[in-house]
């Protein structure tokens, strides 16, 4: 005999470890102002749960060092007890939440490919229906709608079907694209108090996440620039950090100009992070440098690049993190020459503003 069912008050299971996972979003935060430096990110995760009681009796700070380290976040220097680094796990999750926090969770789309406005013998299906034409793949016959043609022309008694009552589904063709993101190093992204180099990182890692998840067969490269330029990993930009250097935006778009030559890539671009005017040239062995005004000397060796990249079907967005009326007149006539686009953004704005842009660039063709 069945007894049924029996009911009883519903009381949640507590969610396990959450103190560890508010306090690791915290701590990869620090991570990426820190620029990688775990004990000073730990010393100011303390200096915030002594003000505002972040661990509790039943999960304190040492037991949270303890699960980073067996959760595989941190790794302890054998030779120096006490002394840690951060994980490619880490960096990985610290660009996992970078995509988060500036470009909203996003869902992973197919193997990542992004759409023309062109239609034909593609890789992916739209919503537009048409009449067949000869050379159509049978694969895109509509079956169902060719048969309801044939149905409507010829009627149900005498059933047939033939090639005019074939309908078959547009396929979109699909693109693949190269990004070069130039990042500005110069020592005025920590000036006047406010840091600009974090969110410039931050835009960057969740970027280059975007990228991996959404848009896989995509490139993306990263180099920075101040008194030189080099390429870095995408696994190095948590470490990243501003050093006194003027800016060379020249050797910035070089690089840049030189990786993408080497893509094969039908769609390349150049997006620019800066809040300031080019200041710095290298000729030979020493550097030209003048911080004063806007040096027409280092100026027209700049808009002279912007020309190459727009012959070379190049845009180069820019990013400029200021507002200054006179950077604007730079910043106007290095874009009118590229034919390319500009904003002058705040830091809050600038992630979604880099998202807006980059897809927007894949839908086009250059």
């Amino acid at each position: 005999m069945s007894l049924g069912f029996r009911f009883s008050e519903y009381i949640p299971a507590p969610e396990e470890n959450n103190g560890f996972e508010s306090l690791l979003k915290l701590f990869l935060q620090l991570i990426t102002i820190t620029s990688g430096d775990v004990a000073e990110a730990l010393a100011w995760l303390n200096s915030l749960d002594k003000q505002y009681q972040l661990t509790s009796d039943q999960y304190g700070m040492g037991d949270f060092i303890e699960d980073l380290k067996m959760k595989g976040y941190l790794d302890e220097d054998p030779q120096r007890q006490g002394t840690f680094k951060i994980t490619a796990k880490s960096e990985q999750q610290i660009r996992k939440s970078a995509l988060e926090e500036i470009f909203g969770k996003l869902k992973k789309g197919g193997k990542g490919t992004h759409a023309t406005p062109h239609t034909g013998v593609g890789d992916e299906a739209s919503t537009d229906q048409r009449e067949y034409r000869f050379g159509d793949a049978v694969e895109q016959i509509s079956m169902t709608d060719s048969l309801r043609n044939a149905q409507i022309n010829h009627g149900l008694s005498d059933f047939m079907l033939t090639e005019q009552d074939l309908e078959v589904t547009e396929t979109e063709h699909k693109t693949q694209a190269s990004t070069v993101l130039m990042i500005d190093i110069s020592h005025s992204m920590i000036l006047y108090g406010e840091d600009r180099i974090t969110p410039a990182k931050k835009v960057a890692m969740a970027l280059a996440e975007l990228v991996k998840q959404k848009y896989p067969k995509d490139t993306l490269d990263v180099i920075v620039f101040g008194n030189d330029a080099w390429q870095i990993e995408i696994k190095d930009l948590p470490y990243l950090e501003v050093g006194p250097y003027h800016t060379n935006t020249v050797a910035g778009l070089e690089l840049a100009m030189d990786i993408l030559r080497k893509r094969k890539t039908p769609n390349k671009q150049i997006f620019m992070i800066t809040d300031g005017k080019p200041t710095c040239l290298k000729e030979g062995l020493r550097y030209y440098k003048n911080s004063f005004g806007l040096d027409r000397k280092v100026v027209n060796k700049t808009i002279n690049l912007a020309a190459q990249c727009r012959k070379l079907k190049i845009p180069i967005t820019t990013f400029m993190i200021a507002t200054d009326p006179y950077l604007q007149q730079f910043v106007d006539e290095f874009t009118k020459v590229n034919n390319g686009q500009a904003y002058y953004s705040s830091l809050k704005g600038l992630g979604h503003l880099v998202f807006k842009d980059y897809r927007q660039n894949r839908k086009r063709t250059f």
